[in-house]
């Protein structure tokens, strides 16, 4: 679970040298195959990792494994002449064993709301579709500006985000959701943790006393152990009513629908100042 989420661009020394665009691209995180398609080079995937599932068309691109688990005879067979990787969700042995195989493997790691515009624009100069990547950092941008001057004076919150019940997870202040929160307001009752999603207990929870509650869940549908801490009456979230779902999939990946995950969140906060 360490790695569940996901998650400063980190454009790491470890990608091999591309000779020319690439046209057979591999994508091993759902944000990754999202940020192609919006800067215009989704024809030239083909495979993706499980959960891959936006735009519809991300649906229909063979599967060659999972964030954390790559089957490498089905990545070889659809001849890449590209990877994309995820610093933090791939798993580091499976990086080495790709690149080993010579294959040109491109690293990245959003940990900043500002790192998706620029990790579009990284990968439109790698693949060949730099000025469409500009002009959809450019609207990223701005409507990150906008959310910015609409949120950055509202009255403080402190907000504890769960990620999962069963073991309890959250974030750190390091992680990129973390800077949703605070571009909505927010302060996250768990950032002083080391680990990007840290485990912890119901006893820390009722210790920092969060206003805000904000779960995701697995799917766009609330998760029932959301509801669960109105088992706990002395927090204040649960005295407020205060508890809050935000969908994952526009919010735990690092892609540009992360904007509206951060709308959604900005208004939870809101309602709840009001």
């Amino acid at each position: 679970m360490k790695k569940l989420l996901f998650p400063l661009l980190l454009l790491l020394p470890l990608c091999a040298a591309v000779a020319e665009p690439p046209k057979r691209i591999i994508s091993l995180a759902p944000h990754l195959t999202e940020m192609l398609f919006e800067i215009g080079a989704g024809e030239q995937l083909v495979g993706t990792v499980s959960y891959s599932n936006y735009p519809e068309a991300a649906t229909r691109i063979p599967v060659i494994g999972s964030y954390n688990r790559l089957d490498l005879e089905a990545i070889l067979a659809q001849r890449p002449d590209l990877i994309l990787g995820w610093e933090s969700g791939n798993a580091t042995a499976e990086l080495e064993r790709l690149r080993a195989l010579g294959i040109p493997l491109h690293i990245s790691e959003p940990r900043k709301l500002e790192d998706v515009a620029t990790v579009m624009e990284s990968l439109g100069t790698l693949i060949g579709s730099e000025q469409q990547a500009k002009r959809r950092a450019s609207a990223y941008r701005q409507r990150l500006q906008q959310l910015r001057q609409q949120y950055q004076q509202q009255r403080p919150l402190r907000v504890f985000y769960q990620v999962w019940n069963r073991p309890l997870i959250t974030i750190n202040g390091e992680q990129i959701i973390s800077h949703v929160i605070e571009l909505c307001g927010g302060i996250n009752v768990f950032a002083n943790l080391d680990s990007l999603s840290p485990q912890i207990s119901v006893e820390a929870v009722l210790e920092r006393d969060p206003q805000v509650i904000v779960a995701s869940g697995m799917d766009a549908s609330r998760p029932e152990w959301l509801d669960g801490w109105s088992h706990y009456p002395t927090l204040q979230a649960v005295q407020q009513g205060d508890l809050y779902h935000v969908p994952p999939d526009i919010l735990q990946r690092h892609g540009p629908r992360l904007l509206q995950g951060a709308e959604q969140l900005c208004k939870a906060l809101q309602k709840a100042r009001e």
